[in-house]
């Protein structure tokens, strides 16, 4: 064999080594990824956006969003493998970990994990002036706009309205298809759960004369009693221009979560990009001051990404036990 052969055949032999010692995460890493949203008009839609452009520049892997439904269907996608990272309340994951989805009924996804906390969704409620309504109570045999179909809001507005006993005509939609059919006269009221202040909301406000209303303690009360998913929550009087004081309302945490299946090295890194460049993210939309690393103590039930928790460590976050990767 010549000298040049011997080479070259000593070179293959490296390269075959270094292939087989290389770390599985290294040769997973696609080479695109997207991000499950919600509908145009909302703070997962803009939120979304500035997410996909840090993990693009900082991760290195070209992210964009796609437009959904919302929580229920992102899950969908993302057990399905049709999406790399999804965008979801707590609602909505604690139904598809249990099998109660709506739109999955039986389908346990056990192989969610979380990456990091987004922000608080409270439910929020506003209405023209000229129709009078300043409650919930207010939107019995009313035409109502909840959002879309599959989305948060247009899963539990519907079943809590019921509860309470409250017969609205509910209509489905995104949220700026429904803030413009309110600014017409097509709805009455439009209730929502997003992020504050919700960009469909803040322009209603600066061009119909409208009214923001919360939830009363006792109505509170007994929808966080039927819902362990869900908080209580105070809208800060400052968030909308027409509001001078607090509202009482719930809420339901958003978390960024991903399968079990993304490389270790790959959780981690989106992690930590995301969680060290809260600046950029807050650029893109203010619900994201909430993006920081010690809210993931809000999680209370979604297991931690085995690369995520790796990153929490390192800077000394707690992580809770219920939500620690298992060994």
């Amino acid at each position: 064999m010549t000298t040049l052969k011997r080479r070259l055949t000593a070179g293959a032999a490296a390269a075959a080594l270094l292939a087989l010692i290389a770390p599985a995460s290294a040769q997973d890493m696609p080479s695109s990824m997207t991000i499950a949203t919600a509908a145009p008009g909302g703070v997962y839609a803009v939120y979304g956006e500035g997410l996909a452009k840090i993990i693009t520049e900082e991760v290195g892997i070209p992210t964009s969003t796609r437009q959904t439904q919302g929580p229920p269907q992102n899950l969908i996608l993302l057990n399905g493998g049709q999406t790399e990272i999804a965008m979801t309340t707590s609602g909505p994951a604690y139904e598809s970990m249990t099998g109660e989805s709506e739109l999955a009924p039986g389908v346990k996804y056990e192989g969610m994990r979380a990456l990091f906390a987004m922000y608080p969704t409270p439910f929020q409620m506003i209405a023209l002036k000229s129709s009078g309504i300043t409650s919930l109570e207010g939107l019995d045999g009313k035409r109502v706009g909840s959002g879309p179909r599959a989305g948060t809001g247009g899963t539990y507005w519907v079943r809590w309205l019921d509860s309470m006993g409250i017969d609205a005509n509910l209509q489905y939609g995104s949220a700026s298809d429904q803030s413009s059919q309110l600014a017409d006269g097509r709805l009455d009221a439009f209730i929502l759960a997003g992020g504050i202040p919700h960009p469909s909301f803040s322009e209603l406000e600066t061009t119909q004369d409208v009214t923001i209303f919360g939830m009363d303690t006792a109505t509170r009360d007994k929808i966080l009693e039927a819902n362990p998913s869900a908080v209580a929550f105070t809208i800060p009087a400052s968030t909308y221009k027409s509001v001078d004081t607090p509202l009482e309302t719930a809420a339901m945490w958003n978390f960024v979560v991903v399968d079990e299946t993304m490389p270790e090295e790959l959780a981690y890194k989106i992690t930590k990009a995301v969680l060290e460049n809260n600046p950029k993210l807050k650029a893109t939309h203010a619900a994201a001051k909430d993006t920081v690393a010690e809210n993931i103590s809000n999680d209370t039930f979604i297991p931690l990404h085995p690369g995520a928790a790796r990153y929490y460590e390192e800077i000394g976050i707690a992580i809770p036990d219920a939500i620690k990767p298992a060994d």
